[in-house]
């Protein structure tokens, strides 16, 4: 039997920062940074580049305690197209970082000052898409990708949000935006196909949206926790404001789910 009191969902946070590009979900990582976090960051979208300059910014004594690992698939040009260049790696080398990161350290003990972030599922996703091609190159209906690519997402995210799985974990994921058969326009974590990113919102207690206001030296970005009509966005309790800055929002939600 076990006591509500000691769940471990106020020791570990599980959370999947969502939005469209360019609302700054990369570099709001900053403020858990400066909040004295380690980040161990699995790069699938070679888009650092602006956490990298707030950091050199807000925090530079910090950036020492950030550690990235990149793995993208290789493309090339061909007559038929844009197509891989050798096998696909990035889905299996991820897979291999997730039980043992690159300094042989194990990513599910590295405890409760170390976040794991995956930047971003929306890569992660094509990567698994190019492994499932690659494992079965025959296939005569191209669904047999979309599935075991399905099917192997979710269960990493799975795994990642499991209770086993004892440290903090951000996925960063683009949105989807699908109109279902009702006619109503849903967005969602963008993975592989339309059916996949609503299911993978299950697996997590708190899915919040970087949004962006406005244009050039008057654009507003913050960070969105309360749902909308179009995304279903949630966090696990009472209390939280419905936006925050996004310069200080992540480290905000972090602090208030830990003191929970």
């Amino acid at each position: 039997m076990a006591k509500l009191s000691e769940h471990h969902g106020s020791k570990f946070i599980k959370l999947a920062f969502i939005g469209n590009s360019g609302t700054g979900k990369t570099g709001a990582l900053v403020s858990l940074l400066k909040a004295g976090y380690n980040l161990r960051i699995l790069d699938l979208d070679n888009g650092l580049d602006a956490l990298r300059e707030w950091a050199k910014v807000e925090c530079p004594d910090k950036l020492v305690n950030v550690d990235y690992e990149t793995r993208r698939d290789k493309y090339k040009a061909s007559s038929g197209g844009i197509v891989l260049s050798g096998q696909p790696k990035a889905f299996t080398d991820s897979l291999k970082l997730f039980d043992k990161w690159s300094d042989e350290s194990l990513p599910r003990q590295w405890g409760t000052d170390t976040i794991l972030v995956v930047d971003s599922l929306s890569a992660y996703g094509k990567a698994a898409f190019e492994w499932a091609k690659g494992m079965n190159p025959g296939a005569k209906d191209p669904r047999q990708w979309f599935y075991a690519a399905q099917q192997a997402v979710e269960d990493t995210v799975a795994m990642l949000t499991g209770e086993e799985f004892e440290t903090n974990v951000i996925i960063i994921s683009h949105v989807t935006y699908d109109e279902w058969q009702d006619g109503t326009v849903k967005g969602s974590m963008s993975a592989v196909g339309k059916a996949l990113g609503p299911k993978l919102a299950k697996y997590l207690n708190t899915l919040v949206l970087a949004e962006a206001q406005g244009s050039g030296t008057n654009v507003k970005r913050t960070i969105r926790t309360a749902p909308t009509t179009v995304i279903d966005l949630k966090t696990p309790g009472p209390g939280f404001e419905v936006t925050l800055p996004l310069s200080t929002g992540l480290a905000d939600i972090f602090k208030k789910l830990k003191a929970a």
